[in-house]
């Protein structure tokens, strides 16, 4: 089944229920290495996504919801996360276009498309201890999956699996950007919080295709890779 606007919106709704639920952890991650709002900032973005989102028409598109997302994200969220984050999301609503459901490689281009667009915007790249050694690994497994034919929910999935490896594989690196950076080789041993939560995002949306929200028949409307360029 192709993923359409039944599954964008339930992953807005659990990706909030699980950024709540793991605020405390991202605050305390953010604390070891920076300044200990993350879980907090992206707790009240992710309300303000539910509200944004609660106002658009029933048969709004997967890119429709994912840009009202990022509108929101970028709107409320101080710091570094709803820039990067309201970026990720405004590039991957890009990528899905106009397309009333997402097939496999539409959901690899978005999810590449939001990898790119924390790239762009911080100047990041994998190694420097941020987010985008999440993003960059769960961007490799999806391609992967769907090239071996996969499904969009499995491809999310194994794209989530590959975030969170990727989340934990910061642990032993030097933080090479953001405020971490200043902390040289003290911040070795400790998390990502940016690369966590974005694990927790990508297992979201892995969730949410696998509850069956998606609706759509592949054939149906779905976007091929030419159209999520």
């Amino acid at each position: 089944m192709a993923l359409d606007s039944a599954w964008s919106r339930e992953w807005m709704r659990r990706a909030a229920d699980v950024i709540s639920e793991n605020r405390a952890e991202l605050g305390a991650l953010d604390r070891e290495i920076g300044d200990g709002d993350h879980g907090e900032n992206l707790e009240r973005g992710f309300h303000a996504v539910l509200e944004k989102i609660g106002a658009l028409d029933g048969d709004a598109t997967p890119g429709a919801v994912l840009k009202a997302a990022a509108m929101a994200l970028v709107s409320t969220v101080g710091g570094a996360s709803g820039p990067l984050y309201g970026t990720a999301l405004l590039k991957a609503a890009d990528a899905a276009g106009d397309a009333a459901s997402l097939d496999s490689a539409a959901v690899v281009a978005v999810i590449t498309a939001a990898r790119d667009g924390v790239v762009l915007r911080g100047k990041a790249e994998s190694g420097d201890k941020t987010m985008v050694d999440a993003w960059t690994p769960a961007v490799d497994a999806a391609g992967k999956a769907s090239e071996a034919g996969k499904s969009p929910a499995e491809v999310l999935r194994a794209a989530a699996d590959a975030a969170a490896a990727g989340a934990k594989a910061t642990e032993p690196l030097v933080a090479r950007k953001g405020r971490a950076s200043y902390l040289g080789e003290r911040a070795i041993g400790h998390r990502d919080p940016g690369a966590q939560s974005t694990s927790l995002l990508l297992a979201a949306a892995a969730d949410a295709a696998e509850a069956g929200t998606g609706g759509a028949e592949a054939g149906a409307g779905a976007a091929d890779a030419s159209e999520a360029d």
